[in-house]
């Protein structure tokens, strides 16, 4: 498996912000290689996170070294796989073995992956007019604006939060503002701030 990293912090989005989790950061994505030469002509251009460097882990090393990463004695342990795209990669063994361990496992995707296997908690972020083939979870998580992903193409989903994340950039302000005036027009639309960026956490 190609990881670009494994790290303890706090969740710093939706509905787990401020919660306490490891990090697992997938390398490889099916919108975008990750070099900078190819974002103009990527599916997704707006990405801003490092996915490029990589380790290989056996499915054994990843799960001790996720083990490992979590405080020693803490109650509690969540795991959460995101990318990159962590469901070119993610398999039914490593979820199954982790939850055996008393992991809550929680995916982050862009939903154009089908789930490998049941997971704890599942957001889908959906990028440009791709197809989504997970049509139901916790959490639709919106970069807005997206010209080829406006709300209303998602909103017959079956999710049990949307969350609408100004895009960020030159023009987050602009597009926070946005963002809260279509969350009062359309109240089904919660404003996601991304906290970790603001305290200054990974």
């Amino acid at each position: 498996m190609l990881v670009n990293e494994v790290f303890y912090t706090l969740q710093g989005e939706g509905f787990w912000t401020g919660r306490a989790a490891v990090f697992c950061r997938f390398a490889r994505c099916n919108l975008w290689t990750g070099r900078e030469e190819d974002r103009k002509s990527a599916i997704c251009t707006f990405c801003d996170t490092d996915f490029t460097a990589s380790a290989k882990y056996t499915e054994a090393e990843l799960v001790d070294k996720i083990i490992d990463v979590w405080p020693t004695g803490a109650p509690n342990p969540m795991v959460v796989f995101t990318g990159g795209e962590p469901l070119l990669q993610l398999s039914a063994s490593l979820i199954s073995q982790l939850q055996q361990f008393g992991f809550y496992v929680a995916v982050e995707t862009n939903g154009t992956q089908r789930l490998p296997g049941p997971v704890d908690w599942v957001c889908v972020s959906p990028k440009a007019d791709t197809m989504i083939n997970i049509p139901r979870g916790d959490e639709l998580k919106l970069v807005f604006p997206q010209e080829l992903a406006p709300p209303n193409r998602f909103e017959h989903l079956d999710f049990k939060t949307f969350w609408l994340s100004p895009m960020d950039g030159p023009n987050l302000e602009e597009n926070t503002r946005s963002a809260i005036e279509y969350c009062l027009r359309r109240p089904q639309w919660r404003l996601n701030i991304q906290t970790h960026k603001v305290i200054g956490v990974r």
